[in-house]
């Protein structure tokens, strides 16, 4: 009896231990890169949530299954399930596991020692296939006893089949290439860097929005009007640049403030009150800004120029779509969002993005837009709109453009109250990207993912004849170590940035 005790409350502090080390190294360790890459806070406190609710019998099916302790335990101390819970579930498990342990190991004796030996040669294929096995009934079975789960499984699979849902890392692997057989061609790895000399690194990452902003400058009226606001001032101090932006544009709210290097919207948040402001301010360390709010549609508009020609050309045009819902009196926004045929492949970033009114019941033909920012990865629907360029509208990028000294390529995104006004010329520029813009128009629906890397190729084939001749006209070029430095500089950034 002394020995079952002293081994059953061994096996309850070790237990206690893999809690200890979760809750000391778990979080800081999710919080730092490779494994920042694949987990974020929001998975952790929505897993901490369904561990709070669900987890007491995950936690005692732990104890009698080889191989899942570990794991278990160690996710509950990272998740912070409640110690008091966690110790005493436990507990109630060892003083279960143990004296079957030690009653089979009296009752079969040699006979036990032999099947633990068998059972060590094969532990290892009996925990891959248990993985596994939970795997597929966790992830693909259980879901499809329940609606919410049948919608995300569509999800999932609108994600895999249909290539503009694709993360980066399966989309970009052949355009990469490209990059690099280009570069081979022209005989130096880093000549797209050449293409705009206004920019630093001809625009590849992380440029200053502000510079761009200002190097533009007020282009006819029409760019809006923005203010910098540096990291080394307060909060306070920030209020006050707003205040006076809000004071000039005479309409208080809304208006937009943004990372001053961010791309695909990140940070970027459209502020309706002063409450939004300060919290928004109060959460991000790097320099930002805040810009006139552009009503009406978005286009993005991508435009190039050989340093040796006089007029620019527009090679493409996407045009941007808000995805709404329709209420119907009965069915939440969540629900609504999980029963659109679109959003429900971009689920989660819609959940996200509306989290604080996702209980809400929208009243019948109430319609709900889903974001308020024209970036695909954002929500946005993206269709072609090449079909709407006209001479006026090219005369009018190409004057922008050519007022910006040493811009030749990139894609403005463009705000007009009307198609027709954008036709005629009549927008404001809201952002302008430099060397590692996209034809966005890519993402229509109608073009296959083939035809999208015809594209890409063609534009990139442009970049590298632009960069050339700027080159060739005594343009520097960004060494390698530099560009290194530069994308550091930009993810350290980026990590201030707000959800």
């Amino acid at each position: 009896m002394a020995a079952l005790s002293a081994a059953g409350f061994g096996i309850w502090v070790g237990d206690l231990g893999l809690y200890g080390l979760g809750a000391w190294i778990g979080r800081p360790l999710a919080r730092r890169r490779p494994m920042s890459w694949f987990v974020d806070e929001e998975h952790l406190d929505r897993a901490a949530e369904w561990f709070q609710h669900r987890g007491a019998r995950v936690l005692w099916i732990a104890r009698f299954v080889p191989g899942t302790r570990l794991a278990t335990y160690v996710a509950a101390g990272t998740l912070r399930v409640p110690f008091a819970r966690f110790a005493w579930l436990t507990l109630a498990a060892c003083l279960v596991w143990t004296p079957l342990l030690g009653g089979a190991a009296f009752l079969l004796g040699k006979r036990a020692l032999l099947l633990a030996e068998q059972y060590q040669r094969l532990a290892l294929p009996i925990l891959l296939s248990t993985l596994l096995l939970l795997w597929f009934a966790t992830k693909i079975v259980a879901p499809m006893f329940t609606w919410r789960g049948r919608r995300g499984l569509l999800g999932r699979w609108l994600r895999l089949t249909r290539w503009e849902f694709w993360p980066p890392w399966a989309f970009y692997p052949p355009v990469v290439l490209h990059v690099l057989w280009l570069a081979i061609q022209h005989r130096r790895l880093t000549l797209f860097t050449a293409v705009n000399p206004a920019m630093p690194a001809g625009g590849f990452i992380g440029e200053s929005k502000a510079q761009i902003v200002e190097g533009l400058g007020t282009a006819a009226g029409r760019v809006v009007r923005t203010r910098s606001l540096p990291a080394a001032l307060n909060v306070q101090e920030r209020l006050a640049v707003v205040r006076e932006l809000q004071s000039e544009l005479g309409v208080p709210f809304p208006i937009v403030l943004k990372p001053d290097a961010g791309q695909r919207g990140s940070g970027v948040k459209v502020a309706h009150s002063f409450e939004d402001v300060e919290h928004w301010l109060s959460t991000i360390r790097a320099d930002a800004l805040v810009q006139e709010f552009a009503g009406g549609l978005e286009f993005g508009v991508f435009y190039y120029r050989y340093p040796q020609e006089d007029r620019g050309r527009v090679f493409s045009i996407t045009r941007k779509v808000f995805p709404e819902v329709v209420g119907d009196g009965v069915r939440t926004l969540e629900d609504l969002i999980w029963s659109d045929p679109r959003a429900v492949a971009l689920a989660e970033v819609y959940l996200h993005r509306n989290r604080e009114r996702l209980w809400e019941v929208p009243g019948a033909g109430e319609r709900r837009c889903l974001v308020d920012l024209g970036n695909h990865c954002q929500g946005s629907i993206f269709l072609d709109g090449t079909h709407l360029l006209t001479p006026e509208l090219e005369r009018a990028i190409d004057e922008v453009s050519r007022g910006y000294r040493g811009f030749y390529f990139g894609r403005y995104d463009v705000r007009a109250q009307s198609v027709e006004d954008f036709q005629a010329g009549r927008f404001k520029v809201i952002e302008l990207n430099g060397a590692t813009s996209e034809a966005t128009h890519i993402y229509d629906p109608k073009y296959s993912v083939f035809e999208a890397w015809r594209i890409l190729r063609a534009q990139w084939r442009i970049l590298f004849e632009v960069a050339r001749q700027n080159h060739s006209a005594g343009v520097p070029t960004a060494p390698v170590g530099e560009l290194v430095a530069e994308i550091r500089r930009y993810r350290r950034a980026a990590r201030s940035h707000p959800a």
